[in-house]
């Protein structure tokens, strides 16, 4: 990083604890090793593996795990300001990582038990978890055709998930399905065990190297018993939304970064322009201001965010009464939709009018600045932002909570419909 961006990642504001420097720290020479390679391997679709074995070496995924038990101790602020720089050197990553940290978030917080002692061994161990919830076809809203089902002595998967983003990257993956009496239930399974094939078919036009692909699984093994998802950490609309916001935000950064860069190393200019280079046009300057100013503003917003996250965690470990531990959760799930809204459509922005700075040599494929707008586009796309500003308002005027799970599928026909 040259001096320049270094004094222009000071614009982001401060850091979100008198720790965050210090973790930080230990992660930047990483980030900047992957942001090296970055738009070689968008070009080329490149899968980043060797990205995800430096961080597992690393135990980035160790981040939320206590100091005592061999993590990092990093707080919910800690962790998507992290996310958000990881995002601003390739968002891939962090979306990628969005199933983990999910499954890391439930294990931290979780009863100690048995179960609780072997995930936290893995975590500090490095291991990556994948996750397999959504599916596509003919399923229903809110039912899992994937079956969680009694094999042998143990427990099986069968069935066939889409979205898996990042499995292909894990040593396991977090599969939700119908478990043996219609509950809705999740297992864990070896990423790389028998019974399952992770395919790489994800083909849209943004965040292409996710790897959120199919995941077909026949009798894979669960390792341990399954375990309801209705026991797991309620907060988890709001944190998996928060991970999106922290890409977001680095996709942001990144563009503002670029569209730098670009304007102070071009020397063409056009003869109505309002001066003699780019670097010292009013013009370009002001949109190059206006890239920063969005890029700030998400980050802003992603801190506040994930300041009602972090309250809905400590509500969850701390001795507070079950209504009030709901209440805040259903804050935090309003936070984020509100978030999400506004947000959005910032990094949006930004990677679209970054352009304007810019000469048609910008459009060329090789420099890749339309990823921006492409993967800001894709992520956005994830629990659609139209319906968020209906949950606000209807919580606002009405009272209503909003929903706590997002399930997706074909919806059953109305009575005699077909």
């Amino acid at each position: 990083m040259t001096a320049s961006e270094r004094q222009g990642s000071a614009h982001w504001g401060v850091a979100p604890s008198p720790r965050y420097e210090a973790l930080a720290g230990r992660f930047r020479p990483l980030f900047a090793q992957i942001r090296e390679g970055a738009i070689e391997r968008e070009r080329n679709r490149d899968l980043p593996y060797p990205a995800f074995a430096a961080l597992r070496d690393a135990k980035f995924g160790a981040l939320r795990v206590p100091e005592a038990e061999g993590g990092f101790g990093a707080s919910l602020p800690d962790l998507f300001a992290l996310l958000a720089e990881l995002a601003e050197a390739d968002s891939n990553l962090p979306q990628a990582l969005r199933n983990h940290f999910g499954f890391a978030e439930d294990t931290v917080g979780s009863p100690k038990d048995e179960r609780r002692a072997r995930w936290i061994q893995r975590l500090t161990a490095g291991d990556l978890f994948g996750g397999a919830w959504s599916e596509t076809g003919p399923a229903k809203v809110g039912v899992f055709e994937t079956r969680i089902h009694r094999s042998g002595a143990g427990w099986g998967v069968t069935g066939r998930k889409f979205y898996t983003t990042g499995s292909l990257f894990a040593d396991w993956i977090d599969v939700v399905g119908t478990g043996p009496d219609g509950e809705e239930t999740s297992a864990i399974v070896a990423a790389k065990g028998p019974g399952l094939e992770i395919v790489d078919d994800w083909d849209g036009f943004g965040q292409r190297l996710t790897a959120s692909g199919s995941t077909v699984f026949d009798d894979a093994d669960v390792l341990g018993d399954p375990l309801p998802t209705a026991s797991r950490f309620s907060y988890g609309p709001a944190f998996f939304q928060a991970v999106h916001l922290a890409t977001l935000t680095g996709i942001a950064r990144a563009a503002a970064t670029e569209v730098t860069s670009a304007v102070r190393d071009r020397n063409r200019t056009y003869s109505h322009a309002a001066g003699a280079r780019p670097r010292s046009d009013p013009q370009v300057l002001q949109v190059v201001g206006r890239v920063h100013g969005l890029a700030y503003a998400a980050g802003a917003i992603t801190l506040r965010a994930a300041e009602a996250v972090q309250r809905a965690y400590d509500a969850r470990i701390g001795a507070v009464r079950e209504e009030e531990a709901h209440a805040i959760n259903v804050r935090a799930e309003i936070e984020l939709a509100q978030a999400q809204s506004v947000l959005t459509g910032l990094v949006l922005d930004a990677g679209t009018i970054l352009f304007d700075a810019l000469g048609a040599s910008a459009t060329r494929s090789g420099l890749a600045l339309d990823r921006h707008w492409r993967n800001a586009r894709t992520i956005a796309s994830h629990n659609p932002r139209i319906y968020k500003d209906r949950i606000v308002g209807d919580f606002a005027v009405n009272g209503t909570e909003p929903p706590f799970q997002w399930k997706i599928g074909q919806s059953p026909a109305p009575s005699g419909g077909t």
